[in-house]
């Protein structure tokens, strides 16, 4: 199983929200160049990054920051938040993203989200973020009436090949993984789906890998201390 370490950008600065919440911001000492950094030194080969300031305003305010993070072209990156045109994806590709992630876009604009796709092929991936089932968009802000599960399989019957699909009340709040939902998505057969929100323990890792999960996104967690990369990324191999 692949695990993407996560650097949450406010402002230039490293974060987390917890579920979600705006008002509710830890921000952390590293630099995000250092974490990145240290995420290669523990043996990660990925990295998800989403620029906080955009998803909530539709700004690029943090693509600078990530230019420097992916400078030296080691991990993998899959960048989010405020991608709402073409000019923003070429201008995270350009910085060194390996993907783009689409949000609000893939929910408001069905024919970018096609044309996207089209383009880009594997490079854009779409990120669902359910809060009680239902898609939330605007740096989650808003919540729609848009099933998750629903809103995915329309996902890949329009060919979009990767979901990274975030359970909003566990994200940032250490209370475990949603398996639920994600033995329901597993079940959509063509389509990658990273789990995000609540991984908090090696169990949580082992629960996601052991039930064919192929990603997971860990945040909060190593962050706080509570888990080790070495050591998640050692579990997520077991058995591989």
């Amino acid at each position: 199983m692949k695990i993407f370490p996560a650097i949450d950008l406010k402002g230039g600065r490293v974060v987390r929200l917890t579920q979600g919440d705006y008002g509710r911001v830890t921000q952390y000492a590293v630099e995000p160049e250092e974490a990145a950094r240290s995420f290669v030194e523990a043996g990660a080969k990925y990295v998800h990054i989403v620029d906080l300031d955009g998803a909530k305003d539709g700004t690029t305010a943090n693509l600078a920051t990530v230019a420097r993070v992916l400078r030296d072209g080691r991990l993998f990156a899959e960048v989010g938040g405020g991608i709402r045109d073409r000019a923003r994806i070429e201008a995270y590709l350009a910085a060194g993203a390996s993907r783009v992630i689409l949000g609000t876009a893939a929910v408001n604009d069905r024919a970018f989200l096609e044309e996207a796709v089209k383009a880009y092929g594997a490079r854009v991936a779409v990120g669902v973020d359910a809060r009680d089932g239902r898609v939330a968009v605007d740096g989650w802000q808003t919540v729609t009436a848009l099933d998750g599960v629903e809103f995915c399989q329309r996902l890949r019957d329009m060919g979009v090949a990767t979901v990274i699909y975030t359970d909003i009340a566990r994200d940032g709040a250490m209370r475990g993984v949603n398996l639920e939902i994600y033995r329901t998505l597993l079940g959509i057969e063509g389509l990658e789906i990273v789990a995000s929100g609540g991984v908090s323990t090696l169990e949580d890792v082992r629960a996601l890998r052991e039930m064919g999960v192929p990603a997971a996104i860990v945040g909060k967690a190593l962050y706080s201390g509570a888990l080790n990369l070495a050591d998640v990324l050692k579990e997520a191999e077991e058995g591989a």
